[in-house]
């Protein structure tokens, strides 16, 4: 299936900037298919999606997120194309959650480059995208030995520690790997990982879902850097709203594999004559309302985002009012869609039984995968920061997330 998919491609591929939006959304959706298809194929543990990843970067996906003169779409960065970047990521998941958790990490580490990085740093990287099809990522969780960046002699840098987590270990080629500037806040740095020597443990992963993720424990001890790894100023990676507005990313992804599931649910019941059964079908109704929201929220978020400013999170060397409000409608909307995904796991459950449960079932993969990708951290902090926010306005209900011209 991956060579026809792949030979179908070329005629559709011209000067990357020229290609049309829509036509972009078509591809991933195709994209999004073999994903679904192959998804068993590389459920176990180490495995990662490299025939999709080839399927990303010929389609033109990898360099999607970058600006027009840059050789892409601005998809991810453009704020007007907000919604178009969160239905291209749905679609990535809805296609396998794992594809969809390390493309949205490539679409991230875009962002952050173009929003923070120098004009050189812009064009070096993507070139590495664009031409080369490198993949991106942003590897920031850690333990007690995390990673920390001192500064040598000559304009280098040493990094000393590990990362956790690092989705798409041994495959992605320019993770950031951030940490703090010797007494300063953290900085941001890229690591071209076929220039350097870590040390990677994949026993550290063993993981019920999201097997294909290849989400090792890193050592990164005595790795040095040029200072063009250095993207932007300590600090600059926890600037708001860009660091919290992001999750609206992850959550579209996570929303695909629900709808995922639901089509898998129908299509079980469908094979086992039960679609007359009226509770069966106050269960798909009910899901199919969960699934809605979930869009209706992503909708809301982009609107959002494109009436802050006209990039994602607006550009850094200028001033905005109402950021606060950004970043409470994206924890919003993070919490939702974790509700949704849950409800709609919940009903899947009970709508199919243990027989529909079990492997080769793609049901069994897809509610251990978005079981897992549900997990991210602080949800209790996300929450109450909708909350204090909320509290803190004296606007109506009504224009609480709305946003007018003096907002901004």
């Amino acid at each position: 299936m991956l060579p026809t998919l792949v030979d179908s491609l070329p005629s559709l591929i011209g000067k990357q900037s020229g290609l049309p939006l829509d036509e972009l959304l078509v591809r991933a959706t195709k994209v999004a298919d073999f994903c679904a298809t192959n998804a068993a194929a590389i459920d176990h543990n180490g495995a990662f999606p490299v025939e999709e990843f080839e399927l990303i970067a010929k389609a033109g996906l990898l360099a999607a997120p970058l600006q027009p003169d840059l050789g892409g779409l601005g998809v991810g960065l453009d704020a007007s194309l907000t919604c178009e970047l969160l239905m291209l990521l749905k679609q990535m998941g809805r296609g396998n959650l794992a594809v969809g958790r390390l493309y949205e990490g490539h679409v991230n580490a875009l962002q952050l480059i173009q929003t923070f990085g120098t004009q050189a740093q812009m064009e070096a990287y993507a070139s590495d995208a664009r031409d080369r099809h490198k993949i991106f990522g942003v590897w920031n969780a850690e333990a007690e030995d995390g990673v920390k960046v001192h500064p040598l002699e000559g304009g280098r840098y040493r990094l000393d520690g590990s990362k956790t987590f690092c989705s798409g270990s041994g495959f992605v080629d320019r993770p950031f790997v951030n940490g703090p500037l010797g007494d300063k806040p953290w900085q941001m740095c890229i690591v071209p990982m076929e220039a350097v020597a870590t040390v990677s443990d994949p026993t550290w992963w063993q993981p019920s879902g999201m097997r294909a993720t290849a989400s090792f424990k890193v050592d990164f001890s005595g790795v040095e850097l040029d200072a063009s790894a250095l993207i932007g100023q300590p600090g600059d990676y926890f600037r708001q709203p860009w660091l919290t507005t992001g999750v609206i990313r992850f959550a579209a992804v996570q929303l695909g594999g629900a709808e995922a599931l639901f089509d898998a649910t129908r299509q079980y019941l469908r094979d086992l004559n039960r679609t007359s059964d009226p509770y069966q079908q106050e269960r798909l109704g009910r899901m199919a309302i969960a699934l809605e929201s979930g869009n209706l929220w992503l909708h809301g978020a982009a609107e959002l985002v494109q009436s802050y400013a006209p990039i994602f999170g607006g550009h850094p060397d200028q001033s905005y009012q109402q950021a606060e409000k950004l970043v409470a409608y994206a924890n919003m909307v993070r919490t939702a869609i974790e509700q949704i995904c849950m409800d709609v796991m919940q009903l899947c459950e009970r709508s199919v039984g243990t027989r529909g449960l079990l492997p080769p079932h793609p049901m069994e993969r897809i509610i251990r995968d978005l079981t897992l990708y549900l997990r991210q951290p602080v949800f209790d902090a996300a929450l109450a920061n909708v909350g204090q926010y909320a509290l803190s306005e004296a606007s109506a209900t009504h224009s609480l997330w709305s946003y007018e011209r003096s907002d901004r």
